[in-house]
């Protein structure tokens, strides 16, 4: 058995940093998709919003379809058409082809997206110690690889299915030669696992609400980083073009460090210890960047920020494992919608609240949503005994009383 969970994490590692490498190759060449199709700024915006929103529902169909259906299956069939959309996505030519790749794209996604932390989450219970964040490190080391080979495509002046047809090429059959050793606690590679506690339960949404708030803090932070730091650095710090292109790198690079060594702290210190450390170093990060007198320091705050929002995602996906061992597949795919539903607000809340107050004033606002996730760092308990607010947590079998599991 630890010989197919070796191969399992080896496998499913490499799915993590094969959807970051898609990902960024697809978020750092829109304004060549835009030039491409001849996408107005107007119409741009509605195009954006549809990935995250179909991904949504990607990841709640993933909901029902493992109830018949393996993740590892899934996430064997799923990525495969992420990364011919992507191609589609290169390869097209009218704005109705661009459409259909997209929604391509979000709904595969979000079916990937979910499968994939739902087997993440199978795994480090078969290891019985933290590995998820070493899932997540892939991701983040896939999305530099990502934003770099886009970087060579926009340097050398490639067309987008120029630069995304050796990538597909590549990365397409290797998947499907790595899918062969995805395990799970359902059968095929892992079916001897042993089934967790509590097989049956039924998924109640009210005590997965908190772990659905942090996610949702989680990714609007990482979106105000990925879509303002650019254009802070540059319009409200005074730096240079070229100088406002780094503080997204080395925030990718420090997420990477974060996310290679944060098992290592979870195991040594608990989850809990690390989400409020994390909480609390994004904060300041934050803090450093509204308060920057200038563009070094303000790199010094997303540097923070790298460090401290790292944690939050692949422990809120654990911790939902946790606190639902039988029902974990579901708990994952309907928390993965919080993912979305934190980046399809980030990036608008930061630039209404720039446009209407300042841009400094509107990176406090994400200041303040992390520090919530303190209020709920309980949450994260390996074997939570109560729940915030001093209520219970629910037994398996009292679980779905009262309740249709909303």
């Amino acid at each position: 058995m630890t010989d197919v969970l070796r191969r399992g994490r080896g496998s499913l590692a490499f799915s993590f940093l094969v959807q970051g490498v898609a990902f960024a190759l697809l978020v750092t060449r829109i304004p060549a998709i835009q030039d491409r199709y001849g996408v107005s700024d107007a119409l741009l915006p509605a195009f954006l919003a549809a990935v995250p929103i179909l991904a949504g529902v990607g990841s709640v169909t993933t909901e029902r379809l493992v109830k018949r259906v393996r993740p590892s299956r899934l996430l064997r069939w799923s990525q495969p058409v992420v990364l011919l959309a992507l191609l589609g996505v290169g390869a097209g030519e009218r704005m109705v082809e661009l459409g259909v790749a997209l929604a391509a794209f979000g709904l595969a996604v979000g079916v990937l997206d979910a499968s994939m932390n739902m087997l993440g989450v199978s795994l480090q219970r078969s290891y019985g110690r933290s590995i998820m964040l070493s899932f997540h490190a892939a991701y983040s080391l896939g999305g530099i690889v990502g934003a770099s080979l886009a970087w060579v495509g926009a340097h050398w002046h490639l067309a987008l299915w120029v630069s995304y047809l050796p990538v597909v090429l590549v990365l397409l059959p290797a998947v499907l030669v790595g899918s062969r050793w995805y395990a799970d606690d359902r059968g095929g590679a892992a079916g001897e696992a042993e089934k967790p506690a509590g097989e049956g339960q039924v998924l109640v949404f009210k005590w997965l609400l908190p772990l659905c708030l942090v996610m949702t803090v989680a990714y609007i932070g990482d979106s105000t980083v990925s879509n303002w730091s650019a254009k802070y650095l540059q319009d409200v710090l005074g730096s240079s073009e070229q100088m406002a292109t780094v503080p997204y790198n080395v925030y990718m690079v420090t997420t990477l460090l974060g996310r290679a060594i944060g098992d290592l702290g979870v195991r040594r210190f608990g989850a809990v210890a690390v989400v409020r450390g994390g909480a609390l170093v994004a904060a300041g990060g934050f803090a450093v960047v509204a308060g920057a007198p200038g563009a070094w320091v303000g790199m010094l705050g997303f540097t923070l920020l790298g460090l401290g929002l790292c944690v939050l995602v692949p422990q809120t996906f654990a911790a939902a494992g946790r606190l639902f061992p039988g029902a974990s597949d579901a708990a994952v795919a309907r928390l993965n919608v919080f993912n979305y539903v934190g980046f399809l607000i980030g990036s608008p809340l930061v630039g209404a609240l720039g446009d209407l107050w300042s841009y400094r004033g509107a990176m406090l606002v994400p200041m303040v949503l992390v520090l919530v996730t303190l209020v709920y760092a309980r949450s994260f308990e390996a074997q939570p005994d109560r729940y915030g607010g001093g209520h219970e947590r629910p037994r398996t079998a009292d679980v779905g009383r009262g309740s249709n599991g909303l």
